[in-house]
């Protein structure tokens, strides 16, 4: 999920809360887009503040405190564009901060800073003569009507962070395809004139479980709330993955959870804002990573030497596997479907990560990336790297393990699935 915002041409920064070591995104403006990160959600001290396309384009810096000299700069000419949307990466993590181009691992601006503070928030503004539009990824945001109608939107982790405004009946859908679906998972939040919550499998009562919560909601202040649902253990917690449990239900046959849905009914309406979450927390790590280009990532799922990176509409994180060509490049990745999780083909061009499904090819908007944590291609081939990115790919369907590979088609390197029960499977886009 990517949010959408637009900054005017004045040097005022829209703050927004971050959940892991790192955030992407696309922004399209002729010059000076500028980032913030801050442990609260204004301008203070300490504060980082990153440059892209300062000096009329041509330059970028990393600013601490808003003191001169610059603690990074670096000659960037034409990096910005005030006609097409052009990505960036930004990591943080034990003190080292670097700045990179979507689809590039490596950095254009780090900084090690020797008296590092902790980033509990990020602000984005333009200036300078230029406004921009931005897509942040990583974070959503919705309004509901009173109706009893849900809005819905792919989900590829195992938790999803819930703020919303309502005064009552704040309803979340957990299902596998898009749309109400048989099974699904409900939990419905400030129920009975705010006095009570429930979780409801596949529309049907009595409720799993009910909870008197009085005043759990307020239509003048955002209440925040973590769902969990790993191995079919659905829980509601208050405030964030580590808060306080409010209602949980274990189901003796879980379903596969692509889609989160929204609604508010019974006379409310809400406003919402999503995001995804890694669950179980990532415990935090006390070993320094030297290398300023690629610091430790929190956030993502680690496997071995590769993590999975969240990603959307065609954005590939830094140090993401490449699989094939295709008329551009390729990238190993992965998306639900139909409550599969399946894996695929990133193909920037299209926006989309492409999967493998019922002989048909399926664009998936939201998706994940297979990211190297360690870069080794001068010492490893493409096809051996494509193996060890292959071997921890697996995604799971009943029965069945699935894998990626790839095969020649019309002079182009092409990828898609081998099972153990059928053979890798392409189609020509």
């Amino acid at each position: 999920m990517a949010i959408s915002l637009s900054t005017e041409d004045k040097l005022e920064y829209n703050f927004y809360p971050v959940a892991t070591g790192q955030i992407q995104f696309r922004v399209k403006t002729p010059n000076d887009a500028h980032v913030a990160l801050t442990t609260g959600p204004q301008e203070g001290e300490p504060m980082y503040e990153i440059f892209i396309g300062g000096w009329s384009n041509s330059k970028s810096v990393i600013r601490k405190n808003r003191t001169k000299p610059d603690v990074a700069e670096a000659e960037t000419p034409g990096i910005l564009s005030g006609d097409e949307f052009r990505g960036f990466w930004i990591r943080w993590g034990d003190g080292a901060i670097s700045v990179g181009k979507e689809g590039e691992p490596g950095s254009f601006l780090t900084y090690a800073d020797p008296e590092p503070f902790g980033i509990g928030y990020f602000g984005v503004c333009t200036g300078w003569g230029a406004s921009g539009e931005w897509l942040i990824e990583g974070y959503g945001s919705v309004s509901t009507r009173n109706e009893l109608a849900y809005n819905f939107k792919n989900i590829n982790s195992g938790s999803i962070l819930v703020e919303v405004k309502a005064k009552s009946n704040a309803h979340i859908a957990l299902t596998y395809k898009k749309g109400e679906s048989c099974p699904m998972y409900e939990i419905m939040l400030g129920g009975w004139d705010n006095s009570a919550s429930v979780i409801r499998y596949d529309r049907q009562q009595p409720d799993k479980v009910r909870v008197d919560t009085p005043n759990l909601l307020n239509e003048n202040e955002t209440k925040k709330f973590a769902i969990c649902w790993l191995d079919g253990r659905i829980m509601v917690k208050a405030g964030g993955v580590n808060g306080s449990l409010i209602m949980e239900w274990q189901d003796p046959k879980p379903i596969g959870i692509s889609y989160v849905g929204v609604r508010t009914s019974w006379g409310a309406t809400g406003k919402w804002k999503l995001q995804s979450l890694l669950y179980p927390p990532r415990p935090a790590s006390n070993q320094k990573n030297t290398k300023a280009s690629a610091p430790p990532v929190e956030g993502v799922i680690g496997i071995g030497e590769f993590c999975w990176c969240e990603a959307s509409g065609g954005m590939v994180p830094p140090g993401a596997v490449k699989g094939g060509e295709d008329g551009e490049p390729l990238y190993v990745g992965r998306a639900r479907h139909e409550g599969a999780l399946l894996p695929g083909k990133v193909k920037p061009g299209d926006s989309v990560c492409y999967v493998a499904w019922g002989g048909e090819e399926h664009g998936k908007s939201d998706y994940e990336n297979v990211c190297e944590i360690d870069l080794q291609p001068a010492n490893t081939s493409l096809n051996l790297r494509l193996f060890y990115a292959a071997a921890i790919l697996h995604g799971c369907r009943p029965a069945k393990t699935i894998f990626q590979a790839t095969r020649s088609q019309v002079g182009n390197q092409k990828m898609g699935k081998h099972s153990t029960l059928v053979v890798c499977t392409t189609k020509t886009l």
